[in-house]
């Protein structure tokens, strides 16, 4: 049983619970407990953060995961600073807003320039056993051809001297180079940013072949995991799911992906924790981009741990960058919101599997946001300056 500390003893509990949050890191009230080895507290038999238990229970009935949550500025022992001590006071945590993303300006006309990079798929070309150069520093501008394999912190965090990157030379960057605005008169309409009633859109793979149908998430929080139960809105199951050309690796394989992944939806930000006892691993060309990767990188998650694996607002950012580049540029955009995620076995350079499709179990998400944002903008653009032939 968990001890828990009052450390304004001079109120009384519910005063100290609901104290005002705007007092000094001095005098602030604290409800603390002692941080358990994997952060973790038991109430009947399920397992949670001990912050997101107590603001579940006097505040948000319906909060699902810390990545809701927010500490006030002043919280000495908030569960992000990683102390001994963890502050469990419901009344100093705040809950995530959805950020309001402005309107792209979208012009009629642009000045497209000359020559753009291949549009080639993400599909890894380095070939087995590659010898790869070592000593290379996190900070630099020179991506490897792989690093050694690698996992994400519960915190989301990369571990420097671990990352399991899938790399594909030929791939283009998601950072279009700069190319100057028309300095004409220009025909500029906003374009805005409108959720969709499913936020995402999942398919499951095995091997190459698909399986089931689409499963569309309407829910803030949802899990895709490997059991029997049939499939309502917050669960995606595979277990259900038949086909006949199943073969023994994969049925092995879906043995194993147990309780699967849970995908966060949380105020503009989407977050893949594993569930299950085997790890799972991602290739999301948004997080790449934030980071620096390679765009083909796939990134290792093993049990536990979790990862921000798109940003709305880091989207936005480069969507509004890309319509002064062109119809091409701003279409491009449009494989940062396909993610795809392989449970059990990995993929790329340090895989004999080089490409998802050689991977037995596997889903893919199209992030419908972001996808008809980028149909409008496409949309209001007109057509594309290069013209389609039987050579292109």
């Amino acid at each position: 049983q968990k001890k828990f500390e009052n450390h304004c003893s001079s109120e009384s509990p519910q005063t100290a619970v609901q104290g005002k949050i705007d007092q000094p890191v001095g005098i602030c009230p604290l409800f603390l407990t002692s941080r358990s080895l994997d952060g973790r507290l038991q109430v009947s038999h399920k397992k949670g953060l001990p912050h997101v238990i107590y603001c579940r229970l006097w505040r948000w009935p319906d909060l699902q995961s810390h990545h809701e949550l927010r500490a006030v500025d002043h919280c000495e022992f908030a569960f992000h600073t990683k102390k001994d001590e963890v502050c469990v006071n419901p009344y100093h945590y705040q809950r995530v807003e959805t950020p309001i993303l402005p309107p792209v300006l979208v012009p009629r006309h642009t000045d497209i320039p000359a020559e753009f990079p291949p549009l080639d798929d993400y599909s890894p070309s380095v070939p087995e056993n590659t010898n790869f150069p070592a000593g290379i520093e996190p900070q630099s501008n020179y991506i490897p051809e792989t690093p050694p394999p690698g996992y994400l912190s519960e915190d989301g965090e990369a571990n420097e001297h671990q990352l399991n990157h899938s790399m594909d030379t030929g791939s283009p960057s998601l950072s279009p180079n700069p190319v100057s605005p028309t300095n004409g008169n220009l025909d500029l309409q906003p374009v805005t940013y409108c959720e969709s009633a499913f936020w995402c859109s999942i398919s499951y793979y095995e091997l190459n072949q698909r399986v089931g149908e689409t499963f569309h998430a309407s829910q803030p929080s949802l899990t895709v995991d490997g059991f029997t139960d049939p499939s309502n809105s917050e669960r995606f199951c595979l277990g259900l799911l038949s086909n006949v050309n199943r073969n023994s690796a994969v049925e092995l394989t879906r043995r194993h992906i147990g309780r699967g992944v849970r995908l966060y939806y949380i105020g503009g930000e989407v977050f893949a924790e594993c569930l299950s006892d085997s790890a799972i691993f991602v290739q999301s060309p948004n997080c790449n981009q934030r980071y620096g990767w390679h765009p083909a990188t796939v990134c290792k998650i093993p049990p536990g741990c979790n990862l921000k694996i798109f940003n709305n607002q880091e989207f936005a950012a480069l969507l509004a960058q890309s319509v002064n580049q062109g119809f091409e540029a701003v279409y491009q955009l449009t494989r940062m919101c396909t993610i795809r995620m392989s449970f059990v076995k990995g993929w790329g350079a340090e895989y004999r599997r080089q490409t998802v499709t050689s991977t037995p179990c596997w889903i893919e998400l199209h992030l419908n946001g972001p996808l008809q944002w980028l149909d409008k903008v496409l949309t209001q653009m007109g057509s594309p300056s290069i013209h389609c032939s039987s050579v292109s």
